[in-house]
């Protein structure tokens, strides 16, 4: 076992964790090597010497009153779980009989020898060293993942299961989507390339670590428009929130604090290229953009457009707006089974309550009241200036 680090090094950089995680597993598994061997309740401590690259396993036992609660230790899983007489603790009046000095809080510590067990301590060995650096591998990659939760992932669809959920290769991990988590009407097929938001990364008994992929959350919506919109990704506009029915209809709110910048203009695009690139993703989804207001009557009436409302009065206690409305104008603001005031409400976080009166309300036309004036040839009123 001489050069042991050296082993551990190499092991570390074969499987891209640090050098650190690889000595802690190596440490772990001496330890449960050792109670293999042993007991179950004894305690080890291992120490590793960095200049002759070897390690040492010391069975430490703590002096404790007579009366410790740690003299008797639990062992086994419920509902078989007894309790036995601890080696990792000695009470002070027994350890007292073979030195009067000692107190409570001492420890005696025996050294362990690995190799004194054979061939069946080395398997033992590489069987717990296999194990904690593959807990470590997953641990890293938990945590760099971890970091990217609320992120588009790109993969390549492996395959569909019988209850389909949709299977996907992303860098060293299998992402799933379930079919809840898929825009009604997509359909994928082996080697797809798919965009997908990170929702969660989980550990799960069946499929172990794995990562949990949506396209129907609105933060997806949100994170696709950050990749269409430079303005967005550097902060210039603002997604205050969105609301959507996946693969229908979504709207979202934006606002910028810079007075020459115009939300709407910059999330649509030139002849709307941006907003069209993100609705061909999300599978032909009509996205409406509305600029954010902070006083919620006039937030409500921009999120219920394309209608337009007579009045609006708003309970902001209760959350709650009432609006009146022309009969003309209210099929607008329901929408199609509802779906325009569902994501107003969603959007807007009020509940909506159309009143219909009476009239008719009509968009005027932009060049409305102006009349064209007529030309004339006639400058006998700009003589006075030559005179």
């Amino acid at each position: 076992m001489e050069k042991i680090l050296d082993i551990i090094e190499a092991i570390a950089h074969e499987k891209n964790i640090s050098r650190e995680s690889a000595i802690e597993a190596f440490k772990e598994a001496l330890v449960n090597t050792a109670k293999r061997l042993t007991s179950e309740t004894s305690a080890f401590d291992v120490k590793i010497d960095e200049d002759t690259k070897t390690y040492s396993v010391n069975k430490v036992i703590t002096v404790v009153p007579d009366d410790d609660e740690r003299l008797m230790a639990e062992v086994g899983r419920e509902p078989n779980i007894k309790k036995v007489p601890s080696d990792a603790y000695i009470p002070l009046s027994e350890a007292k009989e073979f030195d009067e000095s000692l107190e409570v809080g001492d420890q005696l510590t025996e050294e362990f020898v690995l190799e004194d067990y054979g061939r069946t301590a080395s398997a033992n060995l590489f069987k717990e060293l296999e194990y904690h650096i593959q807990r470590r591998i997953e641990q890293d990659l938990f945590e760099k993942y971890k970091e990217k939760v609320g992120t588009v992932m790109l993969g390549t669809v492996n395959r569909v299961d019988a209850e389909d959920n949709t299977h996907v290769e992303i860098g060293e991990l299998k992402g799933i989507m379930s079919q809840r988590n898929r825009i009604k009407g997509e359909k994928f097929k082996r080697g797809d390339t798919l965009r997908a938001l990170l929702r969660y990364v989980s550990v799960d008994p069946q499929h172990g670590l794995f990562l949990e992929l949506t396209r129907t959350s609105p933060k997806f919506l949100e994170a696709l428009m950050a990749n269409e919109v430079p303005e967005i990704a550097d902060g210039v506009v603002e997604i205050v929130n969105a609301a959507r029915i996946p693969g229908e209809r979504a709207k979202i709110a934006l606002k910028t604090e810079q007075m020459n910048v115009d939300p709407i203009g910059a999330a649509v695009g030139v002849k709307g290229v941006r907003i069209n690139a993100v609705s061909h993703e999300l599978n032909g989804e009509n996205i409406d953009c509305i600029e954010y207001s902070p006083i919620p009557e006039i937030y409500i009436t921009r999120a219920l457009s394309p209608a337009i409302t007579q009045s609006i009065k708003v309970d902001k206690d209760e959350k709650k707006a009432t609006i009146n409305i022309t009969g003309d104008q209210k099929a607008k603001a329901i929408g199609k089974s509802g779906i325009n005031i569902r994501l107003a409400s969603m959007l807007t976080g009020y509940t909506i309550e159309l009143n219909e009166v009476e009239g008719v309300t009509e968009r005027q036309p932009e060049n409305a009241g102006q009349t064209e004036v007529e030309k004339t040839t006639d400058t006998s009123a700009l003589e006075d200036l030559f005179k």
